[in-house]
């Protein structure tokens, strides 16, 4: 059993992001005129190796947590993923372990993966308009790529997959209702998410946000929907499902409906620093005391010290100011 924090909040979700590189330059996590060609990603040796992931991953499970999402940058980008796979599926009491992916590698390592002992996995889908979709991550990424890695998942075991998909006024909002019609009876999970003002290089202005319940609005004049219980404390999303029986859809607007008060998630980067929220300007490092030689008792009641003393509530305080705060940016925590 973990500790509870300041606000009384338990320890129950770790986002380990493996690398901070990605193939995509998506406007609103990792835009070109910041992540150009003379950006500076992370050097190989500063990087966790599997087995110092693997080390932390199984003391943070004896802090509490029981579920694992790897993250990135984009996570299939880190060569031989699925030996870390492989090390954390079977470790006891971790209940969940997943991975959010932009989908462009998929369809060939679906197969690996969920045989590596992957349960769940989550891809990022922003349009089925190629035009659209290209704008956005800004490599002209087709579309049916990614579609293909969703079917190769599927035909893994890696199902229902769930798609993430981030809404921007004046960019995708006229992608809701084909995502949601393409998606609907598939089997498949598709979420809908504010833009949210990770980092500080995207340019977030309010503005930007389509709220959630306009998105539900949206997609309820056409295809009804009705309000669905969530699956477990904390969970991220708040549910629905078509009244017809078609399915469901997930909402996750940590912007006009924040969630803060039911956080329980951990978010460790690729260099082995802690972050207790996705909004974090300052993280704790791991690596270094890990390297030192630190015992497992000394790691564990570092992680303890720093989720005790956690207050972290940034959507529900958001205003002009923590905006403009120089946050970490969502390709280095990992989402």
């Amino acid at each position: 059993m973990s500790d509870l924090d300041r606000l009384g909040r338990p320890l129950r979700d770790l986002r380990i992001s493996v690398t901070d590189r990605c193939n995509f330059r998506c406007t609103y996590c990792m835009p070109r005129e910041v992540f150009g060609a003379d950006f500076q990603f992370l050097p190989r040796a500063e990087l966790l190796t599997f087995e110092e992931i693997a080390r932390l991953a199984r003391l943070f499970i004896d802090q509490g947590v029981e579920k694992i999402r790897l993250t990135g940058g984009e996570p299939l980008l880190r060569r031989d993923l699925e030996r870390l796979i492989a090390a954390l599926a079977p470790m006891p009491g971790l209940g969940d372990l997943t991975l959010t992916t932009n989908g462009s590698l998929l369809a060939r390592k679906a197969g690996a993966l969920a045989d590596a002992g992957l349960r769940r996995i989550t891809v990022s889908l922003d349009s089925l308009d190629d035009e659209v979709f290209g704008r956005l991550n800004d490599v002209d990424f087709p579309v049916s790529v990614v579609l293909d890695g969703i079917a190769a998942a599927e035909r893994a075991g890696l199902a229902p997959v769930k798609i993430n998909m981030v809404v921007r006024r004046g960019v995708n909002e006229s992608s809701v209702l084909p995502m949601a019609r393409h998606f609907r009876e598939s089997g498949h999970i598709l979420r809908f998410i504010e833009y949210m003002d990770v980092g500080h290089s995207n340019g977030w202005v309010l503005d930007d946000v389509v709220p959630a319940a306009e998105i539900v609005g949206m997609i309820d004049a056409e295809m009804p929907l009705e309000p669905v219980d969530p699956n477990y404390q904390g969970e991220v999303a708040d549910r629905w499902r078509y009244r017809d029986g078609g399915g469901e859809i997930g909402l996750i607007s940590s912007v006009t409906e924040p969630f803060c008060s039911t956080c329980t998630r951990a978010r460790l980067t690729a260099e082995g620093e802690l972050y207790t929220c996705l909004f974090g300007v300052s993280g704790h490092d791991l690596r270094a005391p890990l390297r030192a030689g630190a015992t497992d008792e000394e790691l564990a009641e570092r992680i303890r010290a720093v989720w005790r003393v956690r207050a972290d509530r940034y959507s529900e305080l958001r205003s002009l100011a923590t905006v403009r705060l120089p946050k970490v940016e969502m390709s280095h925590i990992g989402g």
